[in-house]
């Protein structure tokens, strides 16, 4: 792996407190205006520090600007509503393909030097956006829900509640693949159904996240996309284990990242690595490189570190070292299927302790679908670009108390396909070494189409 250096955000040391713009303690009245006002007056002062003091702080979305680190003392808690008026629909991004959605709670565009610091809580009221599966529910808990909102439907795997009435149609719209869901105009009536990333950082720089806690997503908690050396540290990031899409922290092709010493325990996958899905996203050639994580501990997740789905625009170089998972649905997690394209490689994980894995400790799969935009009717013909690979990947001292799986890695019988372009025909999955490490899992291991796996 490359020496690299990620750099941290070089900030004035000047402080603007949001009350003396007026914003108001006590958690019933916005203070939307007097935040963004005390951001602004900062950035055009040329950067400084916007204090959050000790207090509930209720606001709508707020927009960073360079220069600004948005900093919340011991116990503040700034706490987002939710409000047609203050989350507008536009177009954005989610799993990697353009699509709608509503405002972030918290947003950077194009800057440079920002940070969110200071050990207070951000929360983003994620309990009045997002669906509820039953399956995740007690009977008592079900209930509970059904008492605050009627609006229900049923999946393969069962019921699952909505918040709203406008979600619940949102829902039913979606699963009719409506071409009204793909306009902003159209699309307003649904407005809810559009849940928000709770912090979308796109094309910015120069980035500082500190010991903070963000929790309650409507989406996923932290979405830092095409940016460049991203700084987390000591932070706490938390979602209801049954919180839909409740993802902790995706960074999306992006340069230069070190995360350390944060804990997660969320309602999805942990510490994501992604890179965009598909040919549209392989056109902008940004892959997710350069990226140290270490010392940092999961509980609840459907995967401990993780790479994809979306990886079209490739993952390498990416360094995890001394992290604990306890109780992840999956350990390790590599994923993606065909016509994502893209390269993961350069991967290195040393020193990894698992404890209660519920299913895999380490999977590299290339089946992962689950997306109603996807064809159920796979064709047998497929361009070369459209093929994933994950290769030269170490894991070295990997200790798991407990799995159903110790190792599964599927590949793909490239046989069974036409293929169309230059392909050199050798295996998706390749070149894995395993070494030093003690599993102790139910099934050992479970290998198919897959090139050189060597466990040593």
């Amino acid at each position: 792996m490359s020496n690299f250096t990620v750099e941290l955000p070089n900030i004035l040391d000047k402080e603007y407190n949001i009350k003396d713009f007026g914003a108001v303690n006590g958690g019933t009245q916005s203070n939307t205006e007097a935040i963004n006002a005390a951001i602004w007056k900062a950035n055009a002062d040329g950067g400084g520090k916007v204090v959050v003091p000790s207090g509930i702080w209720l606001s709508g979305p707020i927009e960073l600007k360079s220069n600004i680190d948005l900093h919340l003392e011991n116990g503040a808690v700034l706490l987002f509503d939710k409000s047609e008026e203050e989350y507008p629909l536009y177009m954005s991004d989610f799993e990697g393909m353009e699509c709608i959605r509503a405002k972030s709670p918290i947003m950077a565009e194009n800057a440079s030097n920002i940070a969110i610091t200071g050990t207070g809580t951000i929360d983003g009221s994620g309990q009045l956006w997002r669906p509820i599966k039953q399956f995740k529910m007690t009977q008592r808990q079900w209930d509970a829900l059904l008492k605050k909102s009627s609006y229900t439907v049923t999946e393969k795997d069962g019921q699952i509640w909505l918040p709203t009435k406008t979600s619940f149609d949102g829902w039913n719209k979606s699963k009719e693949k409506s071409p009204e869901l793909e306009r902003l105009d159209t699309a307003q009536k649904y407005w809810d159904f559009f849940r928000p990333v709770m912090v979308r950082l796109y094309q910015c720089d120069h980035i500082l996240i500190e010991d903070v806690t963000l929790q309650n997503s409507p989406a996923w908690n932290l979405h830092p996309c095409f940016c460049q050396h991203v700084t987390i540290r000591n932070a706490n990031i938390r979602n209801p284990y049954y919180a839909q899409n409740g993802d902790g922290l995706d960074l999306e092709s992006c340069r230069y990242a070190e995360i350390t010493g944060t804990t997660f325990d969320v309602g999805d996958d942990a510490i994501c690595m992604k890179s965009g899905k598909g040919e549209k996203a392989r056109a902008t050639k940004v892959p997710t490189e350069d990226v140290r994580i270490s010392n940092c501990t999961v509980y609840h997740g459907h995967g401990g570190f993780v790479v994809g789905s979306e990886m079209s625009r490739s993952v390498r170089n990416v360094e995890v070292k001394n992290c604990t998972f306890i109780g992840t649905d999956v350990g390790i997690r590599f994923k993606s299927a065909i016509g994502r394209g893209g390269v993961v490689e350069n991967i290195t994980l040393d020193g990894i302790q698992m404890i209660d894995i519920e299913k895999e400790a380490i999977i590299f799969t290339m089946g992962y679908v689950l997306d109603y935009r996807e064809s159920e009717e796979k064709s047998k013909v497929i361009k070369a670009e459209d093929i994933p690979y994950f290769r030269n990947i170490t894991l070295k001292n990997i200790i798991c108390s407990s799995a159903e799986y110790g190792l599964k890695a599927e590949g793909i019988d490239l046989t069974a396909f036409e293929i169309v372009g230059d392909n050199d025909g050798k295996p998706v999955i390749d070149n894995i070494v395993i070494e030093d490490s003690v599993i102790v899992s139910h099934i050992e291991k479970k290998i198919e189409n897959c090139g050189e796996i060597r466990i040593l």
